[in-house]
């Protein structure tokens, strides 16, 4: 693992395969309140199949795992969090490349890939989160959460992921519960309040903007999960020029996934 200062914070970050790869660099994004240790419990992308032609860098989003708190809730929008990414990169020495992420990976990719243009030579967005019109009343959510979490700790979100929804492709097992539990169990009640307020002031790029993105584009997202509606995957489907959307409704659906992303990869 290494470390990078970007924006008066430290970035803690990792890099797997061959810097001799000649497949173009992936960057990978968490979701929220997720890290890169929460992703290896249970990975939607297995960054180690992918990393047999490329290089793949992973890292924790400012707020989360071994990188340095937010600052202020602005540290925590998805527009704040492209320009860690973007640092990240650049710091990298790293030209054209690959985004991807899941959730507010996938977000953080969109607001990223505005910025840094032709250098992006492909986009994977795995579970985009709630945007525009469906998210107000997330970030609703997210304002109750802090809360609760500042007053009476993660004890209150531990109560209620056990009524949650829980995504189609884990309907029948206990895999995403079990994770969700583990995540909230090990939180500092502090650094949940804060990046849940961060959440509260994010959104997507505009959709008219969004249009304006190129790169290639595979969407995967996956039904029964409010929080990370397919609505959003149709809609990004709609504006981005050259994308196709991919729709999990099982468990053997979600285990296609690392493959389209490799296949999708090597035409990169």
């Amino acid at each position: 693992m290494a470390n990078v200062v970007l924006r008066g914070g430290q970035l803690s970050y990792n890099i797997v395969g061959d810097q001799g790869a000649d497949g173009t660099p992936f960057v990978w994004g968490h979701g929220l309140t997720s890290s890169r240790a929460d992703e290896d419990m249970m990975p939607l992308i297995d960054s180690a199949i992918v990393a047999k032609r490329r290089q793949v860098v992973r890292y924790d989003a400012r707020g989360h795992g071994l990188s340095s708190d937010l600052r202020a809730p602005s540290d925590g929008d998805w527009a704040a969090l492209a320009c860690d990414q973007i640092g990240l990169i650049n710091h990298l020495g790293w030209g054209d490349v690959v985004l991807g992420g899941a959730s507010m990976g996938t977000a953080t990719a969109l607001h990223a890939a505005l910025l840094l243009g032709d250098r992006v030579r492909g986009l994977v967005l795995a579970i985009p989160p709630t945007a525009w019109e469906t998210r107000v009343t997330q970030v609703g959510t997210y304002d109750q959460m802090a809360i609760a979490v500042e007053s009476k700790g993660t004890g209150a979100l531990e109560a209620g992921a056990g009524v949650a929804p829980i995504p189609d492709p884990f309907a029948h097992d206990n895999s995403w519960l079990d994770r969700r539990l583990h995540r909230i169990r090990a939180a500092d009640p502090k650094r949940f309040a804060a990046i849940f307020r961060g959440a509260g002031t994010a959104d997507l790029p505009p959709p008219e903007t969004l249009k304006a993105i190129e790169a290639p584009t595979l969407v995967l997202a996956w039904s029964g999960d409010p929080s990370h509606p397919v609505s959003t995957a149709e809609r990004l489907g709609e504006l981005l020029p050259n994308s196709d959307v991919v729709i999990a409704s099982t468990r053997n659906d979600l285990d296609t996934w690392t493959s389209r992303c490799v296949a999708f990869l090597d035409e990169r």
